[in-house]
């Protein structure tokens, strides 16, 4: 059902009744949980994926994602109910499909952005694309990349805010919650290209988010909102790691300070510590230039925190008379960010690399990962601290919280905890003969 002019509610209801065929394009880890939320809202859903693995997986009703909570019973009922498809063919999805909706991943190469996967599946989408059809861009891209897409759209013959409706709506979600974000932790965003899509997409979005729709004025201004919510974490964590410098100067615990001045309502700083992942240290490249010198400043402050954890080790080597040629290191954590298995932007892969400069034996352990995927990264897979002489902590994992640092002491050679993620109290393990820096404290 062709829904480009309807009003909201009339869109709603033709969802909730299942007259609505969206097509996702893009079945990665915010893609699929999206399709498999509007298939269980009552749309028929197409999730078009380039990789014959992903969709061989969809159609026999198998999540691939597995650290995804509930997304296992989503994409096997909808399956099963013949509400969610997968395929390869991206413009059969789009001959099929009123709604197209496009979610694969927007990249930085050498600090450029490349949005070539969202061309390619626009020109796809050009060749199955019909009047009346709503075309939507969910991944975050530089402001003016959706609008970018018009020309390859109208190959189709047809007119954007004419024939069809173009909107950018961004996923505001985090692996590991998608399911939750998605269903209305925040309100969506909508920003469209003319009325008549505002008005469709909104009572879309509206059936599947909780917390409503937010139109704002244009396409654009959508577009700049998902790349400020991540810009504004960016520079924040830069400022909390400049100021645990300063807190370091005075022998301040600068985790007790930040909770302090947070209880005052207009104060907000983040946590210390190296950012990676899809996000965070990416969409600053979105923005930038040689204008946006604090934005550029905030990342070259994040960036270099995995060279301060590293030169600590080295320092507390050094001062232990052991040194680091030929040291033992164990690095705890090879995801990104704890309880989520994903190494893009990782910091532990550049703790890896400063370590194999200075000539360190390195280990790593995460609980995430196998022997042979941690070996994969070239180094030696270690779940024991059998003759380690230095641990560095780059993954707030949970499980790391609860070590017990007292029997741990009794197996190293030497007892060096560099803490990169807040995850112990030095005053607490130094009882226990270490020699300890954990970042935000003294």
């Amino acid at each position: 059902m062709k829904i480009y002019g309807l009003d909201s509610k009339e869109t709603s209801m033709l969802l909730r009744d299942g007259r609505i065929t969206i097509s996702v394009y893009g079945l990665g880890k915010m893609g699929l949980p999206l399709a498999a939320i509007f298939a269980d809202s009552g749309a028929i859903v197409i999730g078009a994926d380039i990789n014959r693995n992903v969709v061989d997986s969809v159609n026999r009703g198998i999540n691939y994602i597995r650290e995804e909570p509930y997304l296992d019973e989503l994409v096997a009922k909808n399956v099963k109910d013949k509400r969610l498809t997968a395929t390869t063919d991206l413009v059969y999805a789009a001959k099929k499909s009123d709604i197209q909706i496009i979610i694969v991943p927007t990249l930085i190469k050498d600090n450029e952005v490349d949005i070539s996967a969202v061309n390619s599946v626009a020109g796809k989408i050009s060749k199955g694309l019909e009047n009346g059809d709503i075309v939507i861009t969910e991944c975050t891209m530089p402001p003016g990349s959706t609008e970018s897409l018009i020309p390859i759209l109208e190959k189709s013959n047809l007119k954007a805010g004419i024939d069809f409706g173009l909107a950018h709506c961004p996923e505001r979600t985090m692996t590991g919650t998608a399911i939750r974000d998605i269903r209305g932790e925040y309100p969506k965003i909508v920003g469209c290209i003319d009325k008549k899509t505002t008005d469709a997409i909104k009572g879309i979005y509206s059936v599947i988010n909780s917390k409503g729709v937010i139109t704002v004025s244009n396409i654009k201004t959508a577009e700049c909102v998902k790349v400020f919510e991540g810009i504004y974490r960016d520079v924040n964590i830069a400022l909390a790691n400049e100021l645990t410098e300063i807190c370091e100067k005075f022998s301040v615990s600068a985790v007790e300070a930040f909770k302090t001045a947070n209880t005052q309502p207009y104060c907000h700083i983040h946590s210390p510590g190296a950012v990676g992942g899809h996000c965070i240290p990416v969409y600053p490249y979105f923005v930038m230039n040689s204008k946006t010198k604090l934005i550029r400043y905030a990342r070259e402050i994040n960036d270099s925190i995995s060279e301060k954890l590293v030169n600590k080790a080295l320092e507390l080597l050094e001062r232990s008379g052991r040194g680091i040629e030929n040291a033992n290191i164990l690095v705890l954590g090879l995801s990104f960010r704890g309880g989520v298995k994903e190494t893009i932007n990782s910091p532990p892969l550049r703790i890896f690399s400063l370590l194999k400069s200075k000539n360190a034996n390195i280990y790593c352990y995460d609980p995430l990962y196998s022997k042979d995927e941690i070996e994969s990264f070239d180094v030696e897979y270690k779940d024991n601290f059998e003759n380690i002489d230095c641990i560095i902590i780059s993954t707030d994992h949970s499980e790391f919280r609860n070590l017990n640092w007292k029997e741990i002491a009794s197996k190293m050679s030497t007892r060096i905890i560099i803490d990169g993620r807040q995850i112990v109290n030095p005053s607490q393990v130094r009882k226990f003969g270490f020699m300890c820096y954990s970042l935000g404290f003294i």
